[in-house]
């Protein structure tokens, strides 16, 4: 009898409160416009994943290196994966807060994961990952230096790369970019 084919790997559990030891967080405050919202009233889906590109940016200019300086060094961090969860709704005019931080970094990838809350409740919770990419959108590794900086920050250390058989079509960036 052959085994059943194998899945994308299960998503990290989701944060449920910021970390509480090593890693570095930064929260930005966001004040939901009308145009952020839906015909029910509810900021759309979407504008959640903005709200969490905003602070990653921020994170990077706060504790690493802002992303201009990133780009200019040839390197772009495009999102392979995304999970949020949605647990309430954010409406028009009210005021979140945005955390997020660097879960970890490896040779070619890193993840950041972000609560979004009102006033001290979660509404969403989440991570993305991203690939490390030059300008013609080839994996590249991140340097040496900089992953290592980057590491300081991070909530945990990196996991073990995937294979390539194990989840998504990121799996294999870390092992195809070892050479570059």
């Amino acid at each position: 009898m052959s085994e059943p084919p194998r899945g994308p790997a299960a998503p990290p559990q989701l944060p449920s409160s910021p970390p509480t030891q090593a890693a570095v967080t930064v929260t930005i405050e966001h004040r939901v416009g009308f145009h952020e919202t839906d015909a029910m009233g509810i900021v759309h889906h979407a504008n959640y994943l903005r709200f969490c590109e905003n602070a990653r940016v921020i994170w990077l200019e706060t504790h690493d290196k802002s992303y201009p300086e990133w780009i200019a060094s040839g390197l772009h961090f495009a999102v392979t994966r995304v999970d949020l969860e949605y647990k309430q709704p954010a409406r028009f005019d009210d005021r979140i807060d945005v955390t997020t931080w660097l879960e970890w970094v490896r040779g070619a990838s890193l993840a950041m994961a972000y609560r979004i809350e009102r006033e001290g409740t979660l509404l969403v919770s989440g991570w993305t990952e991203h690939a490390s990419i030059n300008d013609a959108g080839r994996v590249r590794r991140i340097p040496r230096q900089d992953r290592d900086r980057m590491n300081r920050h991070a909530r945990v250390a990196a996991p073990r790369a995937r294979k390539a058989d194990e989840s998504s079509p990121e799996s294999a960036l870390d092992a195809d970019a070892g050479s570059r």
